[in-house]
């Protein structure tokens, strides 16, 4: 007699007597028989949810896309992120305009600057030790066409950097008001005469500042 047979006298499905659960016809193998044991509740919500879930889902972001999917939501917080960002503040700076300041309030500042990011390599008193001599009137980077180093000069140098000679660009780290400070400063350095001066480099420039 199959499992399926095995039912009680009056028709009903044969129950097993520990767990009261009904054996299923037909699955039985090497005596092991199974019972229709019913699932537990929270596993039910669990299943039916995520079968909502997936209709939600479906629905939301590939047919009626009321939500961006991953690579939209990154552009557009890439978008937000780039907005947020501060402007450039030296993209507007008119370089040809600029002038070496005078004030001696912006000549202190130059010279704080100076001692704190421009000494290590051009020494303390800008006689050259990495980088080069800068009380002379020789000059790595500038105009040989008008034979003149401006502020606007050593500007861009420090606003892109020198990195095969290891300089970074500061673009980030000064405002323009800081780098025409220090800029000026440097000009006031021209024929100091510092003790131990680096050997000239570059173009001789018949007119700084």
């Amino acid at each position: 007699m199959s499992t399926e047979d095995k039912h009680l006298n009056n028709g009903e499905p044969e129950i097993d007597p520990l767990t009261n659960d009904r054996y299923l016809g037909g699955h039985e193998y090497d005596g092991i028989r199974e019972l229709d044991n019913k699932m537990p509740r929270w596993w039910l919500v669990l299943f039916y949810a995520s079968i909502v879930f997936a209709a939600v889902y479906l629905v939301g972001y590939h047919i009626t896309e009321w939500w961006p999917l991953q690579d939209e939501e990154y552009e557009m917080e890439m978008t937000a992120a780039k907005s947020a960002m501060p402007a450039n503040p030296h993209a507007s700076v008119d370089l040809d305009g600029l002038m070496p300041l005078t004030a001696e309030n912006d000549l202190a500042a130059g010279e704080e600057i100076f001692n704190k990011i421009c000494a290590t390599c051009h020494g303390k008193f800008a006689e050259g030790l990495v980088g080069p001599n800068m009380t002379d009137m020789f000059w790595i980077h500038g105009d040989t066409t008008s034979n003149a180093i401006r502020v606007k000069d050593l500007y861009q140098v420090m606003l892109t950097g020198v990195i095969e000679k290891g300089m970074i660009s500061y673009k980030d780290q000064l405002s323009p008001t800081e780098m025409q400070q220090v800029i000026s400063y440097i000009f006031t350095l021209q024929g100091t005469n510092p003790p131990k001066p680096k050997a000239p480099e570059g173009h001789e420039y018949q007119v700084i500042g």
